[in-house]
């Protein structure tokens, strides 16, 4: 089920700390499986190419020579020096990455619901992240992740008692500069709940926190790519 990873815009929550802009790096370490880094520069070449392919109705992409194991995974569309959103969605289930990207990397770029959709025009302005998902664990409470090291995801019931659930990838908190109860409450805002935010409501949160891989490019990286013969 695709989800979208973060806000429309910085949001200003009470007692908040002035906004830190990311550069777009990773917010921690990579971290490693079975001895190895899953993310790569290629998987967000490899976007670029897809939505090239999709905004100029060419030929798809041969297959990339990336793994194709299956991981959660986002990818993110920013614009401009100022990397202004213009879309993020990612699934949660392990999805096959040559697949997941090829799907990911046009639906967040054409219908997260936030945005319009993303044009020819735009293009070479654009900063592509593929963040790969790792490390998922349930919380104790509300408060058991660590804000710039966890990505959190919560479930928790609305006013007319019905599930509903949303995510922070992990660099969210650190670009808004909020602390942790400021991330929850924006997340259960983004998740629906329309009523007031206290306590008691966050401890009947259920808390899921993973780890991110998170690559980064800007146009101009991949354009150099491309010029050197990896078209």
């Amino acid at each position: 089920m695709a989800a979208s990873c973060c806000g429309v815009k910085k949001q200003k929550l009470n007692n908040s700390m002035p906004a830190v802009c990311c550069n777009g790096s990773a917010i921690h370490p990579n971290h490693y499986k079975n001895g190895y880094t899953v993310s790569c520069v290629d998987m967000c070449n490899f976007c670029f190419d897809v939505l090239h392919s999709h905004l100029y109705n060419y030929d798809p992409p041969k297959t990339p020579s990336f793994t194709n194991e299956a991981y959660p995974l986002f990818v993110t569309w920013k614009i401009g020096s100022n990397r202004r959103l213009r879309g993020c969605i990612g699934t949660f289930t392990a999805t096959n990455l040559h697949g997941g990207l090829r799907e990911y990397a046009v639906t967040s770029a054409m219908k997260d619901s936030r945005f319009s959709p993303i044009t020819k025009e735009e293009f070479n302005k654009l900063h592509c992240s593929v963040s790969i998902l790792t490390n998922f664990e349930e919380a104790r409470d509300y408060l058991d992740w660590e804000v710039g090291k966890h990505g959190i995801r919560i479930e928790f019931l609305n006013e007319k008692g019905h599930k509903k659930t949303a995510t922070y990838l992990p660099e969210v908190a650190i670009e808004q500069g909020w602390d942790a109860v400021q991330t929850i409450d924006s997340l259960l805002r983004k998740g629906g709940l329309r009523g007031p935010i206290n306590n008691e409501v966050r401890r009947n949160i259920k808390l899921t926190r993973y780890r991110s891989e998170k690559i980064t490019i800007s146009y101009n990286d991949y354009l150099g790519h491309r010029q050197n013969g990896h078209a």
